[in-house]
């Protein structure tokens, strides 16, 4: 749905994941473990995610939350046939299930922490994990327990399975959106650890006490709030405020810490509403500066009869309001208030980014944030209540509302950002030979009359034309593009590049990156300002290249970056002949899964192959949103889910002399050295003689795979197939394979050279 990649990526989806919550009412937490892309096995994921942390952040979090039932989604017990991340899951849930209860495992949390036994571990099993409707039917089911999901609630107006398809609907960054559905849905549960519920199967807390009699003093408190559930006044609910006062007033006297932090503050909630009462402290600007102060606009009103004196407000250090302020029935207060920010203030972002961390750890100091789904608030406004002569503290976060014309009323967090923030819009700069070239810095004020100088930190053999610019920005927001000459070494070299602003004797080099959707909380990420650049000897023959947009990459833009024109082509406006004028036709990814007219031209794309052009297909996927027809190819060619997850993987050049490994630019082994995150995916495992296979690779104990690049001659042109994931690398800056694209762009030069042609054996 957007540019976020990698950790911003991860900002995202942590977001859609709350939004889900919200719906459901479900809590979200979260470990230290980083999504670092596909992996085959959980042996590879828990190697690098540290398992033993891992392990103990899940122990850790069963101990906090103190849960009765665990249902894993995935299958422990089925390594390799799903994401490694997926199976880690379950492996890490079978595995804490046992040592959260005991004293000697991770005994460093206990103090604050207890241990905690629960009581039921179930396994969400289907037809599916059986490979079949028919094995599933006679399958031993004496472990499973049936469960009709599609429950309607008449008080929510919805069923079960309504609100799942909503909250799923909220992972649009993952193509998840979906109808509704509604009316009885079978699910299975099957039975790991712990004893089979027996009078009652649908039951998972059968024999379990969820009353308020599991808490020592719980009995009163729950007679009065079943009292209230019972009688509830649907037209009046502020009448049950007193009740709900006493039953408030029993629950801050038991000795359950517990279960007194999490009732006390759902019984505030209820309180609140009961009351109609609307509490906000909202921010004049969306961010503020360290040592600078923010006006804040409060708002309280209370739409009941009930006896409401507002004491107090506090935010930050500062505590306003005249002692007794009453709320009356419908009668707004609005209060004034001066927010004074520390000029220690930490900046706003997610908490785990805050450090570099490993690929497949987040580093993270304060452990007292480890777990929550978000960075808490930067400030907190606390309302001082007497409700009927009860004090209650109400807490609500400082956010800021404001309204578009197109959007009406929108809410965002309120944050605290640096003075100023500078980028460089390309992350990765090639130089394809020794010549200088301008690079443009972006700085950003992020609040009035910012001065200073703009210098840039360059790797060792680089040079700049001028150690720094003075910077000027009057206006808040106000963005200025500031330019650098930068010169390579002659010879091949990488780096780093990172702009640095220096003002008022602070260090600031952070870039500021703003994640908004309609769906989630507008998102500002602080990270390092950094640009990769790298200085390449490569050959190239051609210049014109076309390019057929699939899914979406950035290979045109990476292409440009080292001297070709690059014409994105429409499918659409293919017609017989009308390729003849492109050195070579690249195919985007996916295209053949996600462009429906790629079917009606391909006729057209192989005759361009015939008379002499040179087609290159990148990787499509093969399964249930498979290929959309047969024709892929001029020769037979059958796409499988074979991959190479392992980045590091050794590859083996089965033809050192092929001139798609010579010509014009000479690939070995280290080539491949410096990938990023896999080698390739959907590589093709039949193929016809027509085709020749120039490389080998296998991940850890499976077979060699030898379909990640295939090369064949049709008429008097060539066409390329590969599965290799030139669609990161290219934008990553890897150096062999820009080498090995310029290779596969270059193969009809290639016959020209040779007078031979390419073709397999």
């Amino acid at each position: 749905i957007g540019p976020e990649l990698r950790e911003l990526l991860g900002v995202l989806r942590t977001q859609e994941l709350l939004a889900a919550r919200r719906v459901d009412g479900g809590k979200q937490f979260f470990t230290r473990a980083n999504d670092f892309g596909y992996s085959k096995h959980p042996d590879e994921t828990l190697r690098l995610w540290d398992k033993e942390v891992v392990l103990g952040d899940v122990v850790h979090l069963i101990r906090q939350f103190k849960p009765d039932v665990i249902v894993n989604r995935f299958d422990h017990r089925t390594p390799g046939s799903t994401h490694g991340h997926h199976t880690s899951s379950a492996i890490l849930s079978v595995e804490a299930f046992d040592l959260a209860g005991d004293p000697k495992a991770y005994s460093d949390q206990l103090g604050k922490l207890e241990p905690w036994n629960p009581k039921r571990l179930f396994f969400n099993t289907s037809w599916w994990f059986y490979g079949s409707q028919e094995n599933f039917e006679k399958a031993d089911k004496s472990r499973l327990i049936e469960l009709n999901t599609g429950v309607y609630y008449p008080a929510l107006g919805m069923s079960n399975n309504e609100i799942a398809s909503i909250a799923s609907s909220q992972h649009l960054c993952q193509g998840f959106g979906r109808l509704t559905s509604r009316g009885e849905e079978q699910e299975y549960i099957e039975l790991l650890k712990g004893d089979m519920p027996t009078k009652d199967p649908s039951n998972l807390f059968e024999g379990i006490d969820t009353s308020w009699s599991r808490v020592e003093g719980g009995e009163a408190i729950g007679e009065i709030l079943y009292r209230v559930e019972e009688n509830f006044n649907f037209k009046d609910p502020s009448t049950h405020i007193n009740d709900l006062l006493t039953a408030y007033n029993l629950l801050i006297k038991i000795k359950d810490e517990h279960w007194k932090k999490i009732k006390t503050e759902e019984l505030k909630d209820l309180i609140v509403s009961v009351a109609g009462l609307y509490l906000e402290a909202s921010s004049e600007s969306a961010y503020s500066n360290p040592d600078n102060v923010e006006n804040v606009n409060v708002e309280a009103i209370n739409r009941s009869d009930t006896s409401i004196i507002l004491k107090s407000i506090s935010l930050g250090e500062n505590t306003s309001l005249e002692p007794g302020q009453v709320l009356r029935n419908n009668i707004r207060k609005i209060y004034d208030l001066r927010l004074e920010v520390p000029a220690n203030m930490s900046y706003s972002g997610p908490y785990w980014l805050r450090q570099k961390g490993s690929l497949g750890m987040y580093k993270i100091d304060d452990f007292a944030l480890v777990g929550k789904p978000e960075t808490p608030p930067a400030f907190t406004a606390r309302f001082t209540l007497e409700i009927e002569g009860v004090t209650l503290n109400i807490n609500r976060p400082l956010i800021h509302r404001y309204s578009r014309p197109d959007k009406g009323e929108l809410y965002s967090p309120f944050n605290i950002l640096p003075a100023a923030s500078a980028s460089i819009p390309d992350k990765v700069l090639i130089f394809a030979d020794a010549a200088p070239k301008e690079i443009s810095v972006a700085v950003k004020a992020l609040k009035d009359n910012v001065q200073g100088n703009l210098s840039l930190n360059i790797p060792d053999g680089w040079m700049a034309d001028r150690q720094q610019i003075p910077v000027r920005l009057d206006k808040d927001g106000e963005e200025k593009i500031f330019r650098f000459v930068i010169t390579p070494p002659a010879n091949e070299s990488e780096g780093i590049i990172a702009p640095v602003l220096t003002i008022n004797n602070e260090t600031l080099s952070k870039e500021l990156i703003t994640i908004a959707y309609d769906h989630i909380p507008t998102q500002t990420v602080l990270l390092p300002s950094e640009t990769k650049v790298v200085r390449l000897d490569i050959k190239k023959t051609g210049q014109n290249i076309g390019y057929i947009m699939g899914a979406g990459d950035d290979i045109p833009q990476s292409l440009e970056q080292i001297g070709y024109t690059v014409h994105t082509i429409s499918p659409e406006d293919i017609q017989k002949g009308s390729l003849s004028p492109f050195d070579a036709i690249v195919v985007g990814i996916r295209a053949y899964n996600v462009v429906d007219d790629m079917r009606f031209k391909q006729d057209a794309l192989l005759d361009y192959v015939k008379e002499g052009g040179n087609l290159i297909v990148q990787y499509n996927t093969s399964g249930r949103s498979g290929l959309k027809f047969d024709n892929l190819a001029p020769y037979p060619i059958h796409v499988s889910r074979d991959r190479v997850t392992d980045e590091s993987t050794p590859v083996r050049i089965l033809d050192p002399e092929h001139p798609l490994m010579t010509f014009p630019n000479t690939i070995t082994e280290k080539d491949f050295d410096g990938w990023i995150q896999e080698r390739g995916l959907y590589f093709p495992d039949q193929w016809d003689d027509a085709f020749t296979p120039v490389l080998a690779m296998a991940d850890q104990d499976e077979t060699e795979k030898e379909g990640s690049l295939l090369i064949a001659s049709y008429g008097k042109g060539t066409y390329i197939y590969t599965g290799l994931s030139f669609f990161r690398e290219l934008p990553a800056g890897v150096s062999g394979a820009f080498k090995l694209f310029a290779n596969m762009l270059s193969q009809n030069k290639a016959k020209v050279q040779n007078q031979t042609p390419v073709k397999g054996k």
